[in-house]
Order: C-alpha cells, then structure tokens, then sequence
C-alpha cells in the first residue's frame, strides 16, 4: 500500500484490508465464546486431592486430633436459643418478619460478644505474623467462579445480584484471593498470610430441620478468615500451620473439639486437603463444624492469574540486569480463625450455669470491657 500503485490495484487491497478486519472481529468474538466455554468446563474439574485423603463420603473422614473432653453439668443443659431467650441475647422473630426465616438480630452481651471474638480473632492471628484487611462484600461472578464456586445452579450457595455480573461473598476468601488476581509476585514477597474480617453471606439451600436451628445455620454472618499464598513446596506445611493456629485459638477459649482430615467427597472442588475442626455443643447434644482450613494448592491461583518468579540461585548465571526464570502459580489456603455465629453457640451452651448466666472465657474478657460473666436481667445486681 505504500509503494506505487494503480487505482485498481490499490482499491482491491483497500476491500482486502476491511474484510481481514472484520473476519479478526469475528475470529475474535469466537475466542471469547470457546474461552468462556472452556473456563466453564474446567470448573467442572475438580482439584486433585492429596494422596492421605480418605476415600469415601463424610462418614469415611478420620479424626487427627481429639482436645478435652465434654464438659460436665450437673443440671437441665439448655441450648443456645432457649439461653440467648432468657438472657435477652437473639431476637429470631423481630428478624424473621423483617428479612425472612435464617435471620437474626443479637442484643444486649451478644453484641459486645461478636465485637470481641472478631477483634480476639484478628488480634491473634496478627501476633502470627498475618497482615489484617476488610474486604469487599460483593465480587465479580468471575472470581467467585476461578476460587472454585459455583455462583449459578440449582444448589448454589451464592446470593447474585439481579441485572449484574455481581455476587455477595460466601466467605472472605473469595475477595481476598482476587486482591493480587493476574499478578506475578516476587518469590521474596512470599509467603503472603492475611487474617480478613467480613461479613457473608450464604443461601445454605436446602438446609432446614433441628439440627440447624438456631445460629448454626444462617444466612449472614461475621467471620475471621485466615488466607495464605505461598511456594508450592512450602503449602502442606502451611496447612499444618492453620490448622495448629486453630486449635490454639480452640483451645485457649476451653471448647473441647476433635479435628478431622476430610474425605474425598467433602472436599469441595477447590480443596486438595482440607481439615475440619468439631467443637462439642452440649445443648444441641452433638459435635457441629466451627472451622476448617484447606490447602487449595494451584487450583484458584491457575484460575485467578496469580504466579511468582523464582529467584536465580546462587549456582545459575542469569543475564545482566534480568531475571529469566519462568514464572510459577503460587499456593493458596485457607482457613477460618473465627465464625461468629458457631462460636457464640460453643461459648453459650458450654459455658451456661446452673443459675441461667454464661461464663466468658479469660481470653475474651479484655475485648468485653472486662465482663465476665452474661447474668439473666432478674440476678444483674
């Protein structure tokens, strides 16, 4: 086209030129369809799973870890909701009428209680060298999809909102994953922990029955999420890690609780591992999940974008001024520090005492303003 040319010739190649335009156009939007179509197809795909994972459904997972034992009262034992009534804690009514059934309004020490256990929470895994953040409460669909859920469907757990490509968060882990979402890290970054204080939100479709009652299982909740990227040689000791904080933090509020490692098909799509924590709640007479920490090994970071560039070792000679080792995906895990609801069930009914009050246990007590004990109104004083 720059050289000299007749008309017609020029011509010609003008009508050539527009019509390889709009074939790209069109080769394009093909490409967005086929890569749509393909990401979808590979959410299908679950994680591989580590080879010490029992085989089998929920029944076949194993315990790893038994701490303390039932506690022991001497009196009627009396669940959550029936304590939380009597001392003015919950008002499941009042948040029925206002926003449907699996809602709640906590009052009065329930209140100062949530505050306490959040800032308890973040306080500690702090002192573990884990950066705090909020985050967003409504994500793209996008990445909720690329952290392993499934925001459509019939069994969906994820609230969407309507006329939008919009979601509101199941846990903090969604938002966080994203926060370095199509980036590569230095390998002298990592690993990257942060401890992320959120609300969320959960359909929990087609849960119902007596088992549930109560706070068990709602559809708004705080929680403390605890999120590591990481080497993919260092991820299973990470796990250890999470899991090990968790117990601590179990431990030190007095609960008595088992671990579990997972079986195959509890696992989740995202979870090559993932270890649960079972707290006893005397009032609802059984064990009930409070916890769990995962090792996600590459599966969200493939789908996020999120990679690191080793460092050269001492024995390679990279060319001046430049790094030429190809990139890796990071690891990601996960793991819960504090779920609010399920704690304040634990604290209550295994606290409770014979007179109607709940003991708080010592390490909450600075976060209460010092309170030490939730007494029914009639014995304040």
């Amino acid at each position: 086209m720059k050289g000299k040319l007749e008309p017609s010739e020029r011509q010609k190649l003008i009508e050539e030129g527009k019509n390889l335009k709009e074939a790209l156009v069109t080769l394009e939007e093909d490409l967005l369809k086929l890569t749509d179509e393909l990401q979808q197809e590979a959410q299908s795909v679950p994680n591989m799973t580590h080879p010490d994972v029992p085989v089998g459904g929920e029944d076949s997972s194993t315990v790893r870890k038994m701490v303390g034992k039932p506690v022991e009262l001497s009196f009627a034992v009396k669940d959550h909701v029936q304590l939380g009534k009597e001392l003015d804690l919950f008002d499941f009514d009042a948040a029925a009428e206002v926003s449907g059934s699996k809602f709640y309004y906590l009052k009065n020490e329930a209140v100062i209680l949530e505050m306490a256990l959040v800032n308890w929470a973040v306080s500690e895994a702090m002192k573990r060298g884990f950066t705090p953040l909020t985050t967003p409460e409504i994500v793209r669909s996008s990445v909720v999809e690329k952290c392993g859920f499934q925001p459509r469907g019939a069994n969906t757990q994820v609230y969407s909102i309507e006329n939008s490509d919009q979601c509101l968060i199941g846990t903090a882990e969604i938002p966080v994953g994203g926060i370095h979402m199509d980036s590569i890290l230095s390998e002298s970054s990592l690993p990257l922990k942060y401890v992320a204080f959120s609300h969320c939100f959960r359909t929990e479709a087609g849960a119902a029955g007596a088992a549930t009652r109560g706070l068990y299982r709602v559809h708004q909740f705080s929680k403390v999420e605890m999120f590591i990227l990481c080497r993919p040689d260092e991820s299973d000791s990470y796990h250890e890690e999470l899991i090990e904080i968790e117990e601590d933090l179990f431990s030190s509020l007095g609960f008595h609780f088992k671990t579990l490692d997972m079986a195959t098909q509890d696992l989740g799509a995202p979870a090559y591992r993932k270890f649960d924590v079972e707290a006893w709640m005397p009032g609802l007479g059984r064990y009930g999940e409070i916890s769990s920490a995962s090792n996600c090994t590459d599966y969200q970071s493939r789908r996020l974008g999120i990679r690191y560039r080793p460092e050269p070792s001492a024995s390679s000679s990279p060319k001046k001024g430049k790094n030429s080792a190809p990139t890796q995906f990071v690891h990601t895990l996960n793991a819960t520090a504090c779920a609010v609801p399920r704690m304040i069930v634990c604290l209550l009914e295994n606290f409770q005492q014979e007179d109607g009050s709940v003991i708080i246990p010592e390490p909450l007590r600075p976060f209460m303003g010092g309170l030490h004990i939730i007494k029914p109104k009639h014995i304040q004083n």
